[in-house]
């Protein structure tokens, strides 16, 4: 048996966080690729990576490389060209810088790595993955967006600290667009089944939503930089669920046919991802709150995806 191959396209700081995950758990070898002027510096990273591993015992080999060749037959690649955002940036004004960049992505995904399972974390998110998709022609359950695994990531540690129990015990889901729109659905968030209400109060959980929607931008606010190591670990997530074909029910960035009446874009829902990829979209009941702060993200969503789509190519 061959092992899998895992793309990483973009050898920043996520990246680099990705590759070290993806070997650590063994999942594959790794391509972390970058442009020709960072070529060098993707090698550099590799070969400390690769050093590193000989403490974990991991047998993955990664190499550094600016030649799409590299990633030929790839299984599964996870995106993360782009710029990151700045203090004061949204993630709606990366899409002028963003758009060329996802588009080449997409055009050498399609030559090189036809087969492979696209994840992409590139802002702004939702808008991005639809262009890759759209680009690539690639099936829709073949390509997803990261943002919704990350989003509840931060609203589980909320939640777990907030009602002093264990994170692992958090059934916590955040769906819609990865933006200041995004829905933590509250009214389906448990402690291994028990709601979420007998731990915490109306007005903690009122401030821990706000926090949760504003969490990426208080990560660059104090570094100055766009997050990477909750990004990674929530992709690689997901690539897991897909090489391993797992089942798992993960919040993501999936083409919507109609599903909580929206249909032709990608936004953030429940999705089963499994060795199909996307296998399913899960509808899930939401109280009238949710169903209308859900029609907003869409609202904000649709709107982003019209500026991709003028945007001249």
């Amino acid at each position: 048996m061959k092992r899998n191959k895992i793309g990483l396209i973009g050898a920043g700081n996520i990246g680099g966080e990705l590759a070290n995950l993806a070997m650590t758990k063994q999942l594959g070898d790794v391509v972390l690729f970058d442009i020709p002027v960072k070529e060098d510096f993707a090698k550099g990273k590799a070969l400390d990576l690769e050093q590193a591993q000989t403490q974990s015992g991991s047998d993955s080999n990664v190499i550094g490389s600016s030649n799409w060749e590299d990633l030929a037959g790839a299984d599964v690649l996870i995106i993360t060209a782009g710029v990151p955002r700045k203090p004061g940036q949204s993630r709606d004004d990366l899409v002028g810088i963003n758009v060329p960049i996802i588009r080449n992505v997409a055009e050498n995904a399609k030559k090189y790595c036809p087969n492979a399972f696209s994840i992409i974390i590139s802002n702004p998110l939702d808008a991005m993955v639809y262009e890759y998709q759209k680009v690539t022609g690639f099936d829709p359950a073949k390509v997803a967006g990261m943002a919704g695994v990350l989003d509840t990531a931060r609203f589980t540690l909320f939640l777990a600290r907030a009602a002093n129990c264990s994170v692992k015990d958090i059934r916590a889901m955040v769906l819609g667009g990865h933006g200041d729109d995004m829905v933590p659905v509250l009214s389906n968030c448990t402690v291994s089944g028990v709601p979420i209400t007998q731990f915490i109060d109306q007005e903690t959980l009122d401030g821990i939503v706000a926090r949760t929607r504003k969490g990426g931008g208080e990560i660059v606010k104090l570094m100055g930089t766009s997050a990477y190591y909750a990004p990674a670990a929530s992709a690689i997530s997901m690539a897991e669920a897909y090489l391993n074909d797992e089942k798992r029910l993960l919040p993501a960035a999936a083409l919507l046919k109609g599903e909580y009446g929206f249909d032709g874009f990608f936004m953030g829902v429940p999705t089963i991802i499994g060795g199909g990829g996307v296998e399913k979209i899960v509808e899930i009941e939401l109280n009238d709150d949710e169903k209308a702060m859900l029609a907003k993200s869409a609202e904000s969503v649709k709107a982003v995806v019209d500026v991709v789509n003028k945007t001249p190519a």
